[in-house]
């Protein structure tokens, strides 16, 4: 039913499916609740996810046409039914952590090196670079901010049996289209006016539920400090709240000309400066300097490749670093004229990066992410590296299989 040189199916039979079994298998209790969903289907549901860009309700339904995927997964023969629901991927990614996501990764790039496509002396130099992981929220506005909170406060009230005594749904939501409007029409003083309206209404929603349960818990509390925190923020504070969902977002500029500030958190990306293999993927919070993040993605590079870089190119972003590893740091300026023809070769492909970091973003997920928490930060960031080197892995084998038909067809044209 399906050609057994078709990309997938070659690359199903590359990869080490049983390095997934002694790794989780630990992880499945068989005389516990219900049983586990095969170890192979979740790697390949979650590689899948990231190849092709889909999230997880989409790759399932996917999954029920496309025989190449389900033979992907381990399946001999066709199913007609969903092999799981949806947030199943959810709880399996939570279950095996941070360090079971660098392990997919790991093996993408064993794959590699079992290919012949990946071999040491492509590691030897290295590109180095940061990014930002734009978090799924809208533009964070005070009074956008205002009226959200005032929303959640009242429906986990509601939850929890306290009866307010004014909700404020009509008026905040009169006040938040007034605002809208008057600062679209640059009356910036009756915007502000809307603005002050919206942070009342939140602090009177927060007293009263504060006078009728002195001792809220759950995610109510959680509420609750947000939206202290939000009404005692000011527009020069530091650790500004920018989305009541997603807390941990940070405002991050990068000095794009055409998006002055993004909202998410700082990615560091390592490449290898001849093939462009992705080798190390971090999410970092805190917003840090880029210098002071070489020591952490060298030390990951190392733990996934096995291999210590001898040389890391970087951009005038890096100056002042504190590494003080093995391998040379090369920050890459203008400054050319007394270098070696190999050197500035290299140092020329520095900007090798950004295509990459482009793709990742464009193609595997990595633009918007959909993950919560700052364990699905970590998480998206290193699930689109494996998209990435299994796309590239793909590209490579459909690569060869049309060179070897179009040697096939020449012989058979000449004889």
């Amino acid at each position: 039913m399906i050609d057994t040189c078709h990309p997938l199916v070659r690359l199903s039979q590359q990869i080490d499916w049983t390095a997934f079994e002694k790794k989780f298998g630990s992880l499945y209790t068989p005389d516990f609740g219900r049983p586990g969903l095969p170890i192979r289907t979740m790697v390949g549901l979650t590689y899948l996810s990231r190849v092709y860009d889909l999230s997880d309700e989409a790759v399932v339904e996917m999954w029920l046409e496309n025989p190449y995927w389900q033979y992907f997964c381990g399946y001999e023969y066709f199913q007609h039914q969903f092999p799981l629901d949806p947030s199943s991927l959810v709880r399996w990614r939570k279950r095996i952590g941070t360090a079971g996501m660098e392990f997919l990764l790991q093996q993408t790039l064993v794959t590699a090196q079992h290919n012949g496509q990946l071999t040491a002396c492509h590691m030897d130099k290295i590109n180095v670079d940061t990014t930002v992981q734009e978090k799924n929220i809208g533009f964070p506005t005070d009074a956008k901010l205002y009226q959200r909170m005032r929303q959640r406060l009242v429906k986990e009230a509601r939850k929890a049996g306290i009866e307010l005594r004014q909700s404020y749904a009509r008026v905040g939501r009169y006040a938040l289209l007034q605002q809208s409007r008057y600062a679209h029409a640059r009356q910036m003083k009756r915007a502000r006016s809307q603005t002050r309206k919206l942070k009342t209404f939140l602090g009177r929603v927060v007293r009263d539920i504060r006078r009728k349960c002195s001792d809220p818990g759950g995610e109510l509390a959680a509420l609750l400090e947000r939206a202290d925190r939000l009404l005692s923020q000011k527009r020069d504070s530091k650790d500004k709240l920018y989305s009541v969902h997603a807390p941990e977002v940070e405002c991050i500029a990068k000095g794009k000309a055409h998006k002055r500030y993004e909202f998410g958190c700082k990615v560091s990306v390592a490449t290898t400066s001849r093939d462009n293999w992705v080798i190390g993927m971090q999410a970092l919070h805190g917003n840090p300097y880029d210098g002071h993040t070489l020591t952490g993605i060298l030390d990951q590079v190392q733990r996934l490749t096995g291999f210590q870089p001898k040389a890391a190119y970087c951009d005038q972003g890096y100056r002042g670093h504190n590494y003080s590893g093995e391998a040379e740091i090369h920050i890459v300026d203008r400054k050319r004229k007394h270098l070696t023809r190999s050197e500035k070769r290299w140092r020329r492909r520095r900007s090798a990066i950004e295509p990459v970091i482009g793709h990742l973003k464009h193609d595997h997920r990595m633009g918007c992410n959909y993950l919560q928490g700052r364990l699905g930060d970590r998480m998206n960031a290193l699930m689109a590296g494996c998209g990435r080197n299994l796309r590239k892995l793909l590209q490579i084998l459909f690569w060869l299989i049309s060179d070897g038909a179009y040697f096939i067809r020449i012989r058979l044209q000449r004889a």
